[in-house]
């Protein structure tokens, strides 16, 4: 149970949580291809999404000055390639005209999405230090810089920086060191269950879970402190009205 008078100190992850409203990364970048109309079957997508992410994983194609639409295009253009390769889409001039059109659309989500939560973020930053603890590529200052975000939070740890990566608790030890407090004056808001709630709990922090559109692979008793469904939930939660 989520105790409001014990927080001293707040932990958010980032991409999923600020940036999509708990929506996973997949699932918004398949919704514009629907709108752009992709002629791909959502099968086709999730193998061309996985392997853009294992790429960027082990290979330096994300700079650390690039922006969120750099990253989103960077994005595109690893899965419009692996689309061609493997045929489910044949001209490639058009798939070019998709990853333009498919960064425009997430990063204008994106913009708009961050502009209604910032009112909330400045009210937290007001009461509370925050650190962002997030799964990154090395550019998260640029990205969060680029939405004017950088000064919400006291601290930031990313993965790529640091060298640990969720659902590695340690990542979070790191976060809850930065503000030099007990984990359970520490409260914990991120949007993937394994990645996020399960490892915050294990350093002791209080949880909440912004449970959106999954990658569809929570356990069925998975559950936080308090699971909420919107950011905006956040207002309540801390009681900020």
């Amino acid at each position: 149970m989520f105790d409001l008078s014990k927080v001293k100190g707040v932990i958010f992850d980032y991409g999923g949580t600020i940036d999509s409203n708990g929506k996973h990364w997949a699932e918004v970048l398949w919704e514009a291809y629907q709108d752009q109309d992709v002629p791909v079957t959502k099968v086709q997508f999730r193998e061309a999404y996985v392997y853009g992410e294992r790429y960027l994983a082990t290979n330096l194609v994300i700079l650390p000055e690039d922006n969120f639409y750099v990253l989103l295009k960077k994005k595109t253009e690893l899965q419009m390639g692996y689309l061609l390769d493997k045929g489910f889409l044949t001209d490639e001039n058009k798939t070019k005209e998709y990853s333009l059109a498919i960064s425009t659309q997430c990063y204008n989500f994106v913009k708009s999405l961050i502009e209604k939560e910032i009112p909330v973020l400045q009210a937290l930053k007001n009461r509370y230090p925050m650190v962002l603890v997030s799964n990154f590529y090395g550019n998260v200052q640029a990205v969060l810089g680029d939405f004017d975000l950088l000064k919400y939070f006291d601290n930031i740890i990313e993965s790529a920086v640091v060298g640990v990566r969720k659902p590695d608790p340690a990542i979070f030890r790191l976060g809850v060191e930065e503000l030099a407090l007990p984990g359970d004056s520490v409260v914990v808001i991120g949007d993937s269950y394994s990645k996020d709630i399960v490892p915050a709990s294990q350093n002791g922090c209080q949880t909440i879970w912004l449970k959106g559109l999954g990658w569809g692979d929570d356990e069925e008793d998975a559950t936080a402190d308090l699971i909420i469904t919107d950011f905006m939930e956040l207002k309540t939660a801390f009681q900020l009205d």
